[in-house]
């Protein structure tokens, strides 16, 4: 039963968001060969994918079903898929185009990436604690 309230939703936005962003800049990161904001998706990414592991021993006990938690495995493989087709193609580029400029620009992204992480781990904390009220 999908909800607005629901933290995986939450989560999956942000992740989509950035994903989506990270791609339609991808040729600009192709030129600098930074993967910084790309890896930490990817862990973004593995984390919701563990939560929905430990959602789908007891699915009912999250208010949703076996259609949902197949739904939320989906997506987190295509978006894990799509991450790692990404960091190939940076692989593949050598670092030393990488400037000093842009190093301080990917340390500001992972930065910003790194505070919306608590902040979603912060929310999925919350909404554990409240369901164990419930």
């Amino acid at each position: 039963m999908p909800s607005a309230q629901d933290p995986f939703y939450i989560v999956k936005q942000e992740i989509q968001e950035s994903i989506d962003k990270l791609q339609s800049t991808f040729p600009q990161w192709e030129k600098t060969a930074n993967a910084g904001e790309q890896s930490n998706l990817s862990k973004k990414v593995n984390g919701l994918d563990k939560a929905i592991f430990v959602a789908s021993r007891d699915p009912s006990w999250y208010g949703i079903d076996g259609v949902e938690v197949e739904n939320r495995r989906k997506w987190t493989s295509d978006a894990g898929t799509s991450l790692n087709g990404m960091h190939k193609e940076l692989m593949r580029i050598p670092s030393s185009h990488q400037t000093t400029s842009n190093q301080y620009a990917a340390q500001d992204n992972y930065d910003f990436i790194e505070s919306k992480s608590d902040r979603q781990m912060l929310l999925i904390k919350r909404k554990i604690y409240f369901w164990s009220l419930v």
